[in-house]
């Protein structure tokens, strides 16, 4: 996932960056409009700058270590199912090397 991340547009990576920072530091509790549950323990992270959106979609690993499972940058209203998908996947990889 850190390539993807490095390959937002530089003020929108720099945003990013410092949603991880703040997840990190205050957990789920961090919450609107900086990010949200999707279910099933899926979360999704929301960035903005004047170069676009970008949305991370992660989740918590054993409860503390936060998983980055997909980023990308967002060009409609509604999370591209495409895009949640990719996500959802990866959701399921974790969650099996996780027992």
């Amino acid at each position: 996932m850190e390539e993807s991340i490095l390959a937002l547009p530089p003020k929108l990576q720099a945003r990013f960056l410092r949603m991880l920072e703040l997840i990190a530091r205050h957990g789920v509790h961090l919450g609107y409009p900086h990010t949200r549950a999707m279910g099933n323990g899926l979360f999704e992270i929301r960035a903005k700058s004047m170069e676009g959106i970008a949305r991370g979609l992660y989740c918590y690993q054993s409860g503390q270590r936060i998983i980055v499972l997909h980023v990308f940058v967002k060009k409609t209203q509604k999370t591209p199912p495409k895009e949640l998908d990719k996500a959802l996947k990866r959701l399921r990889e974790v969650k099996k090397h996780d027992t």
